[in-house]
């Protein structure tokens, strides 16, 4: 399993960028799918993420409203538009999925947002 992520970079605040998780070795429509990121000096912590089957979301309270997450089944990826990008949004941003645990993670994207 691989779960390749990209999209991330520089933006002003204000702007937007949109990740992207190309999936290999499992389906994604029968998974979870989330994004988490993990900002400098903290933990790990859940943004987003789409269910399997009818792909109900969920998101953490700070990005309600201005990220959202969405699946395209044919090309196997998962992405996360992220608009109206505050300072507090900088950090690394992981792809993961479970049916039970988190057991699949990608590398990683660094978004970096300038005030």
């Amino acid at each position: 399993v691989q779960l390749v992520e990209s999209g991330g970079g520089l933006v002003q605040a204000g702007g937007s960028l949109r990740l992207s998780c190309a999936a290999s070795g499992l389906t994604i429509s029968s998974y979870v799918m989330a994004w988490f990121r993990q900002g400098p000096g903290k933990e790990r912590e859940f943004v987003a993420d789409i269910k399997w089957g009818g792909g109900m979301t969920y998101y953490t309270d700070s990005v309600k409203g201005r990220f959202t997450i969405s699946r395209d089944n044919a090309q196997n990826t998962v992405y996360l538009q992220m608009n109206s990008l505050k300072p507090e949004d900088t950090a690394v941003y992981y792809c993961a999925a479970r049916l039970r645990v988190y057991d699949y993670w990608g590398q990683g994207t660094q978004v970096t947002v300038s005030s």
